[in-house]
């Protein structure tokens, strides 16, 4: 094949790499986000500590990010084909993907949330504000330069993730490296998928960083 019959298949496979990446990133935030703050409220130094529910929580946490992403995958086939119908394809790879994302995302959020200045909350509360609102309206403004940094790492956690399942029947640029460049020895497409990669990874970061530095009130 010549670098213009790969031209459209490298361009499927960064579609479907994106897609598979910032659908589950979304999923995986729409869980792990209001579970990190809820470790953090129900923390025995939270502002309403509950131990029995946040080692439940914890210990779910713990759980899934213990297990390794490759065999959680495999693991998930039969919930996968329940929700998607299918086990192949950029799709069927998103509902592992999410589970396998959002106990690493709630530990992010929970370690950022925890940054915020404890004498912040404390007035916050002292003038009658109520859970809710100190979590809505003092936590997350205050830990939010620390929150993009994490959705940044979350994002590009997730990105090498899509290329790993890659070996499981999804699409995208892993699929594309394992399918051309490793089973059919063509060591240059595997390597032009590993630097498409990491481009990938780098604009992210570079978005990531952009943003937080542009929420980070502390430099004004």
């Amino acid at each position: 094949m010549t670098i213009m019959d790969w031209l459209p298949v490298i361009g499927v496979g960064i579609l479907e790499t994106l897609y598979m990446t910032l659908v589950s990133t979304l999923f995986a935030y729409l869980i792990g986000l209001p579970l990190g703050l809820w470790l953090v409220v129900t923390n025995p130094d939270g502002i309403r500590p509950n131990a029995a529910v946040s080692h439940i929580a914890g210990g779910i946490v713990n759980a899934l990010r213990s297990a390794p992403f490759l065999i959680l995958l495999m693991a998930l086939i039969p919930l996968t084909r329940i929700i998607t119908g299918t086990s192949i394809g950029s799709t069927a790879m998103i509902p592992p993907l999410v589970i396998a994302a959002f106990p690493f995302v709630a530990r992010m959020v929970e370690s950022s949330a925890k940054e915020v200045d404890r004498g912040v909350i404390e007035a916050a509360l002292s003038m009658g504000s109520s859970p809710l609102q100190v979590v809505t309206k003092v936590i997350l403004p205050e830990a939010r330069p620390s929150l993009i940094t994490g959705a940044t790492i979350a994002i590009t956690t997730i990105l090498g993730y899509t290329a790993m399942a890659g070996v499981c029947g999804a699409g995208g640029l892993g699929a594309i490296a394992i399918n051309y460049g490793y089973y059919r020895y063509q060591t240059g497409i595997m390597w032009v998928m590993v630097i498409l990669l990491i481009v990938i990874v780098q604009i992210f970061q570079s978005i990531g960083n952009w943003l937080a530095f542009r929420c980070d009130r502390r430099i004004r």
